[in-house]
């Protein structure tokens, strides 16, 4: 089994994946090989977990949902029960540790009917786990947002990062059935969409064409599969934060977003105890060329002060699941807690 093919195959899969009905074949014949060859790669690579989820990527803010990354600050002792609290919300999607006061970050959404609401929502979580400080970091602009790790070494230094322009749609009962049944794992075989097409009890033409409309409008950003970084040799992840002028923010967070290792670029709120505006979230195999790249975004973009925050550890990387009962259950039962 050629490594050089299996690295081709995990970058073209993170990219945009063939809706299509035999979309492994498809693969195939780009990359002039068997049918089998792929789906025999591809399944070896799940089964040790470099290979995450291969799945539509939702745009939470487009589905109604309000979301927004958030920090406590909790002591160390109270951490994994803290972390517990804050897993057990179905919209809490990532959750990490970092070498930070601000030492627990997690990204938290909540449905339009929600009862609490975003800001009540993490004051409940403050509440329950101890912590010592908390502040909300909501997206004010976002440049980037396409994790594609460089699996192949051949990737530019920089892209370019197209502004898409989304056409408006509401939403039809289709759509919700679309979105609800195919937000699972899709399963590495030759016919990977035969499931939800006889559970939805439609065709693959609409199946795909509703797809296409949904990423059309924004509603879903690719579908595409996301690796485990750390499986896939990316173990040096940083989430680095800058202080840069609000006035130049969109042209300074432009620039960012150019970097190919850039995967997450994002302007977000100042507080007096947190004056970083810009976050980039930036990936590569080693320490030392994660912070050689950090340098060169630095040459590159004016900044007052930056600041890499390494993940120590990883509690919660899960897609969010749109559209179920959880929701409402959670807050349920936190409420008749607190009551």
């Amino acid at each position: 089994m050629s490594e050089a093919l299996t690295a081709e195959l995990l970058s073209t899969i993170q990219k945009n994946f063939p809706l299509t009905r035999y979309p492994f074949a498809k693969i195939a014949q780009e990359l002039g090989v068997g049918e089998e060859e792929v789906l025999s790669i591809l399944q070896k690579e799940k089964e040790v977990s470099i290979i995450r989820q291969i799945s539509p990527i939702f745009d939470t803010k487009r589905l109604g949902y309000s979301s927004s990354l958030v920090a406590f600050m909790m002591d160390k002792e109270k951490i994994d029960e803290a972390v517990e609290i804050i897993n057990s919300h179905p919209g809490v999607s990532h959750n990490y540790e970092r070498d930070h006061d601000f030492n627990i970050w997690f990204t938290l959404a909540v449905p339009p009917e929600s009862r609490l609401g975003l800001e009540k929502t993490v004051a409940l979580l403050a509440q329950k786990t101890g912590a010592k400080d908390a502040i909300i970091l909501p997206t004010l602009k976002m440049f980037k947002i396409a994790v594609k790790l460089n699996t192949t070494g051949k990737d530019a230094k920089k892209e370019k990062v197209a502004k898409r322009r989304h056409k408006e749609i509401t939403l039809t009962p289709l759509h919700h059935k679309v979105i609800r049944h195919t937000q699972y794992d899709l399963p590495i075989t030759r016919e990977p969409f035969a499931k939800v097409v006889e559970e939805l009890d439609i065709s693959y033409e609409t199946l795909f064409d509703t797809l296409n409309e949904l990423q059309e409008a924004g509603v879903m950003r690719r579908f595409a599969a996301i690796l485990n970084h750390r499986k896939a040799g990316f173990n040096a992840n940083a989430m680095v934060v800058w202080d840069v002028d609000p006035q130049k923010g969109e042209e300074i967070g432009k620039k960012a977003a150019e970097f190919s290792a850039v995967s997450h670029c994002y302007l977000r709120p100042k507080y007096e105890n947190w004056p970083y505006n810009l976050f980039t979230m930036v990936h590569g195999k080693t320490t030392e060329e994660t912070n050689a790249i950090i340098e060169s975004i630095a040459e590159e973009i004016a900044h007052k002060q930056k600041r890499p925050l390494y993940s120590t550890r990883e509690f919660k990387k899960v897609r969010i699941k749109y559209y179920t009962p959880e929701f409402e259950t959670w807050e349920e039962k936190m409420i008749g807690e607190t009551l």
